[in-house]
């Protein structure tokens, strides 16, 4: 479960920019995912939860994005969203493909004061 490395590392870097900026308490925390990281946002939360527990991040409300994935094929040029675990061009066919977007993983931004 990466959910809960991903949720304690979060946690860790809201509250520590909360305390150089002088902040009593994170209101809100907005993050975004691609989805091949492939979190599973009701964990993410619960472990999120519990790594923020006692710290100014505690009652923050935690928004979380997917990005879904974004193809395009090295051969014919075309862009695409893979269908499941196929990740061939849906054009031509081709496996010499660059993932454009869906391994995206940041901090959209923080509220708080």
């Amino acid at each position: 479960m990466h959910e809960l490395r991903i949720a304690t590392d979060l946690a860790e870097m809201v509250g520590r920019y909360a305390s150089e900026a002088g902040w009593k308490a994170v209101e809100r925390v907005n993050v975004t995912f691609g989805q091949f990281i492939q979190v599973v946002p009701d964990l993410l939360e619960s472990a999120f939860r519990e790594a923020a527990r006692g710290t100014v991040t505690a009652d923050a409300e935690l928004v979380i994005e997917i990005v879904p994935a974004e193809m395009r094929c090295m051969h014919c040029g075309a862009p695409y969203m893979p269908a499941g675990d196929l990740h061939a061009c849906q054009s031509c066919g081709s496996e010499e493909i660059e993932l454009i977007h869906g391994k995206e993983l940041f901090i959209k931004s923080i509220e708080g004061g």
